[in-house]
């Protein structure tokens, strides 16, 4: 490695892959070039074309470099000083006149901790405003809900990615992770190697579908079912594991009368897929020592995604899977940072370290952080969908980072006027977004390269990010925008600019939290290759007794989400806005197994989580009853096809990074609508002719993708595009009661071939 390369992390995905930069050489086009780094566990050096091609971004020829201010209408070069002020002027505007709930803070799931943590505290302390959240409600909410419900804590992965080879077997339910994290792929092909099977479970036969010793393809929205069908054989078939259930779960008496009413022949019926392949999963499921079952957005993004995770979990504990070796469940988290992103204060209903809004020790401990009364500290607000529907109505001045909601929200045709219908909005962004595109303020901020910070990857594995070159002139860090913006905002003090610093006050906030980073400092992580959390510092409060009734305060109350505030919330469920996707005091963390490297008397980390205990008040998991019950909207004979949506491996999220790229763009250059022959057929449509698909919310048109992997009954379009093929135009913004998750997954509609 030459002395000049940086070891970091992929901008992408939650795999946060390894990767060294080194400064390109004069005439080459490009800003640094990316190399190999194998030292690196989580992908050993493997690279998607994401990866590969992610410095393409850093050139100023498609990134911003010089903040833009509407004027006359326009969007036009302004100086730093004129945008800040704009926005500071702005904000306070809209303060005086309406409140300061009527400031929304919308943040995203590719921000550093950091930068994660700074957003949170600076709508609550210099805005005052309940309002904020981030596009991560849209990634694993749903899942982070029913983890917490059954465990007492939601971490992506409870285990590190290196055991899934060594396990007999995983049933992977809703991921395509072939094209979403392609370097994960090779984990499940040594799967196999070691004798072990795979199950996926997708509407498509896709590439990782073909990888599988077992696909199973049910309806878009019947996964719920189908975990309750399975769980019906695994006990008609006796394969429960009575021992473990008797002295690690409780509730199990009612999940199993609920499954026992999802017998095999109603399963099929609802989900179309038979009988004798339910029962090949079983058999595969149970017969080896170790298992696993794995989900994605499939189950997830559903307006019932909570109990459907829910449903897949109580399957691990009945098979005494869950919290031991080579076993359990766990989430593909699927944004870079969704899950740190979470865990430090930008989503609705949360305060640093995992802990709630609504918890009165959690307000005392963050207060007294942040130097403030925690009275002062405002309560739980809107979740991420309804706080953009609230946009120009309640919510009269928007502050927008690292997220482009005009492509990625549910009912996107709706929300884009909502966002047009802002008194003022500012965006802070790499790229001219969609989004960005309708502000009054832009402000270009620096990306992955150009600034140090922390992220925490699917398996809960802190990570340093290294700046490995120096930004562009013009423009800033999201941590200097927040800092000149409080100073402007009469907060002169608590916002420094250095990520060390920020992350400083963000281990003490954390300290003894469930997301507990208290143990963990950039040295460390400079040494490392990562450190898992909890990792307290030595004594602190998740370690020992204390731990133990911390314990018991995280566990409780887990389903009651955020959104108390009246006129907050949006929905029929009162109180639900926030989601409950959240943890609140800390979690016991004696007895939850791992190891690592440290210093001597450090909290080695804990990449194996529930091994001796689960984060609960008694320490058991939780069974957790649930029933199938249909998608929020079903076919009919208006809109009787099914739409599922996804992505591609060439693009990623919204698309506002990538499509910028050349190469991602040969391999992947605009939406299509995938459908089945029979389908096709009946439309008088070929391969490549355009064809429209309808919904209640809007119409999309794209290419004919004709293929006989996709069920006859399904369509699937991806949404990384915007304009006429823009498919989130098209999906249901439902909520999922707990997690307040949209259902991208399911909706009803028609397909017209366009012209005939």
């Amino acid at each position: 490695m030459p002395n000049s390369a940086t070891p970091t992390h992929c901008p992408y995905c939650a795999l946060q892959c390894g990767m060294n930069l080194t400064p390109a050489a004069d005439g080459t086009d490009g800003v640094v070039v990316v190399s190999e780094r194998a030292d690196f566990p989580v992908n050993r050096g493997a690279l998607c074309g994401k990866g590969r091609t992610a410095p393409a971004v850093l050139s100023s020829r498609v990134r911003l470099t010089t903040p833009l201010v509407r004027r006359a209408g326009v969007l036009e070069p302004a100086s730093w000083d004129e945008a800040l002020d704009r926005i500071a002027e702005e904000l306070t505007r809209t303060r005086t006149e309406h409140g300061p709930d009527a400031c929304g803070v919308f943040g995203g799931g590719g921000l550093t901790n950091e930068k994660a943590y700074a957003l949170g505290k600076f709508a609550r302390i210099v805005l005052g405003t309940s309002q904020i959240d981030y596009n991560g409600r849209f990634c694993m909410s749903s899942a982070a809900a029913a983890g917490i419900k059954a465990f007492g804590l939601d971490r992506g992965l409870p285990f590190p990615l290196e055991d899934i080879p060594r396990t007999g077997c995983v049933v992977l339910v809703g991921s395509n992770l072939a094209e979403t994290m392609p370097p994960a792929l090779r984990y499940f092909t040594e799967l196999r190697e070691n004798g072990g099977k795979l199950v996926v479970i997708d509407p498509r036969r896709t590439r990782t579908a073909e990888q599988a010793d077992l696909h199973l393809a049910p309806r878009p929205g019947t996964d719920l079912a189908l975990a309750l069908g399975l769980l019906h054989l695994i006990v008609a078939e006796g394969r429960t594991d009575e021992q473990y259930i008797l002295e690690r779960t409780s509730g199990w008496e009612e999940a199993r009368a609920a499954a026992m009413a999802h017998w095999p022949e109603y399963v099929e019926r609802i989900t179309g897929v038979p009988v004798p392949q339910l029962r090949d999963t079983v058999r595969l499921f149970c017969e080896p020592e170790h298992a696993m079952v794995l989900t994605a957005r499939g189950p997830e993004q559903q307006s019932k995604g909570t109990d459907t995770v829910g449903a897949w979990i109580n399957l691990t504990l009945a098979t005494g899977r869950a919290g031991r070796p080579l076993s359990g469940y766990g989430c593909l988290t699927g944004q870079g940072n969704g899950q740190g992103g979470r865990e430090h204060g930008q989503k609705a209903d949360q305060l640093p370290g995992y802990r709630k809004l609504v918890d009165p020790e959690a307000r005392r401990h963050v207060a007294e952080v942040w130097g403030v009364d925690p009275d002062s500290l405002p309560g739980p607000g809107r979740s991420a969908y309804e706080l953009l529907d609230a946009l120009g109505t309640d919510i009269r001045a928007l502050l927008l980072m690292g997220s482009n909601p005009v492509v990625s929200a549910p009912r996107a045709a709706h929300i884009e006027e909502r966002i047009k219908s802002l008194e003022f909005l500012a965006v802070c962004d790499v790229v001219l977004s969609e989004t960005a595109a309708l502000a009054d303020v832009v402000l270009p901020v620096t990306q992955w390269a150009e600034e140090t910070g922390t992220t925490t990857n699917l398996e809960g594995r802190v990570l340093l990010r290294r700046r490995a070159i120096t930004p562009p002139d013009g423009v800033r860090s999201d941590l200097e925008v927040m800092h000149e913006l409080a100073d402007r905002l009469g907060v002169e003090k608590g916002f420094p600019t250095d990520a060390e610093e920020v992350f400083e006050e963000l281990r003490r906030a954390s300290a003894g939290g469930v997301a507990d980073y208290s143990g963990i400092t950039y040295r460390r992580l400079a040494e490392e290759n990562g450190v898992f959390w909890p990792c307290p510092a030595p004594g602190g409060a998740a370690e020992g007794a204390a731990g133990d009734e911390l314990g018991a305060r995280g566990g409780a109350d887990s389903g009651s989400g955020g959104g108390a505030n009246p006129g907050s919330g949006g929905g029929a469920n009162s109180g639900s806005g926030g989601g409950a996707d959240s943890g609140s005091g800390g979690v016991a963390v004696s007895g939850f197994g791992g190891e690592g490297v440290a210093g001597e008397g450090a909290h080695p980390g804990t990449p194996r989580l529930f091994l001796e205990r689960f984060a609960t008040e008694d320490g058991r998991a939780r069974f957790v009853p649930v029933s199938h019950r249909a998608a929020a909207e079903e076919p009919d004979d208006e809109y009787p096809v099914l739409l599922t949506t996804g992505r591609v491996v060439a693009q990623y999220q919204s698309g506002a990074q990538t499509r910028r790229v050349d190469e991602l763009n040969a391999a992947a250059p605009g939406p299509f609508v995938e459908l089945h022959p029979r389908l096709a057929e009946r439309l008088g449509a070929a391969e490549g002719d355009p064809v429209a698909v309808v919904s209640r919310r809007g119409r999309a048109v794209a290419p004919a993708r004709i293929t006989t992997a996709i069920r006859p009954d399904t369509v699937f379009m991806p949404f990384h595009w915007p304009g006429e093929g823009r498919a989130n135009t098209l999906t249901n913004p439902a909520l999922d009661p707990t997690s307040r998750m949209p259902e991208f997954k399911a909706c009803a509609v028609r397909v017209e071939a366009v012209g005939k």
